[in-house]
């Protein structure tokens, strides 16, 4: 299993998790667990995600997912959980 973590944050629109788990799932990109909130109009997820069965490498993920995060006016970050777990150690 390659796990990592997604984060989406922006402005509540319709279509957001749409189409970010669109491209997940034309990826092959498994979604293992999920958090998401809306607060005072701000759309804030979280992800954590198998990439085992995706083809592309974790900057190519990231980089699409920036990308598409632009499209759709939300930031997309996407971090390997090494990193990630690195990154928020105490």
């Amino acid at each position: 299993m390659k796990k990592t973590i997604i984060t989406v944050v922006g402005k509540d629109t319709v279509g957001i998790i749409a189409k970010v788990c669109t491209y997940l799932a034309e990826n092959q990109i498994n979604i293992l667990d999920i958090s998401q909130t809306i607060v005072d109009g701000f759309f804030n997820m979280m992800m954590i995600t198998d990439t085992a069965k995706c083809d592309k490498g974790t900057g190519d993920i990231a980089e699409e997912l920036n990308k598409l995060g632009e499209e759709i006016g939300v930031v997309i970050r996407c971090q390997h959980e090494d990193i990630f777990n690195k990154m928020h150690r105490i």
